[in-house]
């Protein structure tokens, strides 16, 4: 770091500022930059002191990455993860905005002795993460030129967004890490999963349809992006084969629906010659009806082979119509627990663990990172055995193996302490 003191370098910058920040309260401001703070500090964790430099903007933050360029990469994207990891139940909800340029700064101290940077490539860094989305990552066009390059694999992660002017009248050509709108569909599903946590019954189905939905538009929508993409580059001769195998795939598929709207209904001689189905092959529901109907059919018997004694005997008639509707209300209630069972082992209520820290640790459920407390978190579980291990930088770690049921609901405290 001293033998770079006093001079101009180009390096890579990565640029954070905590979207409607300044909007929030006092209490909610320290909430979210202690959030912020604590998944910057995982972002940059592998990347050596002397090769960075961090720079508190108050609602955000300002990293120079003085070793390899691709480090401000990794660190853009690990700090994304974090936040989708994150969900949507934390109040209130983190939303960062993310740019990355590679210019020229110049390191020098600041008041009190510390490596600072000025330059246009802290600058710039700052004017491209101004145009991103919250949750979204854009780069500059240096940065893209000299990244690209390094692999295959890090050129096809950028997509070209045009150009932006910013307040100066000047202008940037950005690119997006991801295509617009994936992290606002992510955090769309966790809103979901949020708002039907707990659901049971026809509500969990439909949870269920919604993100098969979800994830159906989101695939066919990435193949659009692909066959555009493809045709744009393609030559004359192949758009032209492009479209044949469309026109040709559309009729096939034309055919095959008239095809099957002109297929003949079965004959009431072919219905007749179905096969009873066995009782003892029916669902539940099927087997409850047909408890019903015999019952009931033996409960009618006797009654039609006594018809001398319903008429001399009014009291002895009445007792069998009260028999009867009895024998079709217990054929009812059992057809209904059925039903209930079957839904209930079929739609089993997640269990719920709140956990509360102080002052302040990272939740990790079965090895995966959850967020931070405080505040208070709430994680959905499914039944069964779950390690959840809560970190601080200061203290020892501390595991605890909790073995939850469906439905239930568990509450975990813990205080860091010398």
């Amino acid at each position: 770091m001293e033998e770079r003191g006093n001079k101009t370098i180009i390096c890579s910058v990565l640029f954070l500022d905590i979207a409607e920040y300044s909007k929030k309260s006092v209490s909610g401001q320290i909430s979210l930059k202690e959030r912020f703070n604590a998944f910057l500090s995982i972002a940059i964790r592998d990347v050596p002191v002397n090769d960075r430099i961090i720079l508190d903007t108050g609602d955000g933050a300002a990293i120079s990455f003085l070793g390899d360029i691709s480090d401000a990469l990794h660190a853009a994207l690990s700090m994304r993860s974090s936040l989708l990891n994150e969900g949507v139940r934390m109040e209130p909800p983190l939303l960062v905005r993310i740019g990355v340029n590679l210019g020229p700064v110049r390191l020098v101290k600041d008041i009190n002795g510390q490596p600072n940077i000025v330059g246009d490539g802290i600058n710039v860094a700052q004017r491209v993460m101004g145009f991103a989305d919250p949750g979204q990552i854009l780069v500059s066009r240096s940065y893209y030129d000299a990244v690209s390059r390094l692999s295959q694999e890090y050129a096809g992660m950028f997509h070209y967004q045009g150009s932006r002017t910013d307040k100066h009248v000047r202008e940037h050509e950005v690119y997006a890490i991801g295509y617009p709108g994936d992290f606002t569909s992510t955090q769309r599903t966790l809103a979901k999963q949020s708002r039907h946590a707990g659901a049971a019954g026809f509500d969990a189905v439909l949870f269920r349809l919604e993100n098969y939905w979800d994830i159906f538009v989101g695939t066919m929508a990435r193949w659009e992006r692909f066959a555009v993409a493809t045709f744009r580059d393609a030559s004359a001769k192949q758009r032209t084969a492009y479209v044949g195998v469309a026109v040709v795939a559309a009729f096939l598929l034309l055919a095959l629906m008239v095809k099957l709207a002109s297929r003949p209904e079965p004959k009431p001689a072919q219905i007749a010659s179905i096969e009873p189905v066995k009782t003892d092959k029916l669902p539940a529901s099927s087997v409850v009806e047909t408890e019903q109907a015999k019952i009931v059919n033996e409960t009618t018997k006797e009654v039609k082979e006594s018809p001398k004694e319903i008429d001399t005997d009014a009291k002895k008639a009445a007792r069998k119509s009260r028999k009867i509707a009895a024998a079709e209300e217990k054929a009812k209630d059992a057809k209904k627990n059925a039903r209930i069972r079957t839904l209930a082992e079929t739609t089993g209520a997640p269990a719920v663990v709140s956990l509360g820290v102080l002052p302040w640790g990272e939740i990790y459920l079965d090895g995966r990172m959850q967020g931070v407390s405080p505040p208070l978190m709430e994680l959905q579980v499914v039944e069964g055995q779950h390690e959840i291990k809560i970190r601080n930088t200061t203290f020892p770690s501390v595991t605890r193996i909790i073995t939850v049921k469906s439905g239930e609901k568990i509450k975990i405290k813990h205080r860091f302490a010398n």
